[in-house]
């Protein structure tokens, strides 16, 4: 895996939950979870009746009808599946983006955190509970677009057929040159050192004028990489910071962010249009994404994955 892909897989979608969603909040590992008889067992992981009994008081918090206990286990197989194929594709997602949307969840049904809180545990569920699901939803929004591109990739061959469908035109997009300049905060030390790195990396940005002259920024600091990504066309950039490169002009560097790694900024080293067979490929390819992912339902991308998922995964329900 190459750097830049590594970069773009660590790249987040954020999702919208509201109350009406699923929501599975596990808990950490008690006495009666230990106890607890293995229900099914997909691809080598349990799942449990205590998870089952969990899920299904939950169901019933969302005011799910009918069969609450086999509804609770279709979710906890499903979930099973997307989590290993999150894991299969070494995504990542970084403790920022799941603390924001838990507390964009909060706001948007009008609740404080510590009314939300107090909500989930009347519920027999837990705040770090919820935000292992959000990580999940998230990585699994990730892994969708990831299986799709790879896929349904459109060759070269096709993205000219289209342009000939359209009287030879061809579509163009924006091809940044960038790095990645990550502030390292070493593994135990995040809740001393974290806002002294924040600072470090606005001190940085502020003195950012030219990717010629980052690393020489670099040298005077301590546990800083500065890393050449190349050339990212737009429809390339990861969704963690695709609006704040888009945002930011050449010469400048987007605003730090808190990672697994430490605090990150992106420097804009330059930026073109192109218009190209290649870049049509990749035009086109983005709007069949952008109008799978309309569809929805059972006929929207999420599902596509997960029922291939099923399909060669070995379930055995007990």
């Amino acid at each position: 895996m190459n750097r830049l892909t590594s970069w773009m897989m660590r790249g987040t979608v954020v999702a919208v939950l509201g109350l009406s969603g699923p929501a599975m909040v596990g808990l950490g590992a008690t006495p009666v979870q230990a106890a607890s008889a293995v229900k099914a067992v997909v691809n080598g992981q349990p799942v449990t009746t205590y998870q089952i009994r969990q899920r299904a008081a939950f169901l019933k918090l969302r005011r799910v009808a009918g069969n609450t206990t086999q509804k609770a286990t279709d979710e906890l197989i499903d979930e099973a599946l997307k989590k290993q194929e999150i894991k299969r594709q070494g995504i990542s997602i970084p403790d920022q983006a799941v603390n924001g949307a838990y507390e964009n969840f909060a706001k948007s049904n009008k609740l404080t955190l510590a009314q939300l809180n107090q909500v989930l545990g009347q519920a027999g569920f837990s705040e770090a509970g919820f935000k292992d699901y959000i990580r999940v939803q998230m990585g699994w929004g990730q892994a969708v677009a990831t299986r799709i591109r790879q896929e349904e990739r459109l060759s070269e061959q096709d993205a000219v057929q289209r342009m000939l469908a359209r009287g030879g035109e061809k579509p163009s997009t924006t091809e940044y040159s960038l790095q990645q300049v990550i502030f390292v905060i070493p593994t135990g030390q995040r809740a001393s050192i974290l806002g002294n790195r924040k600072r470090e990396a606005e001190a940085f940005r502020s003195r950012f004028q030219s990717c010629e002259n980052s690393f020489n920024i670099a040298k005077g600091l301590r546990d800083v990489t500065v890393r050449d990504l190349g050339r990212v066309a737009q429809p390339e950039l990861p969704a963690l910071w695709k609006d704040d490169v888009m945002r930011t002009n050449p010469g400048r560097a987007t605003a730090p962010k808190e990672t697994e790694r430490g605090v990150e900024l992106i420097a804009v080293c330059n930026a073109r249009t192109i218009s190209d067979d290649r870049a049509a490929q990749m035009v086109f390819q983005m709007q069949d994404m952008e109008s799978l992912n309309k569809q929805g339902g059972e006929n929207g991308p999420d599902a596509a994955v997960l029922k291939k998922l099923r399909e060669s995964a070995q379930i055995v329900r007990r």
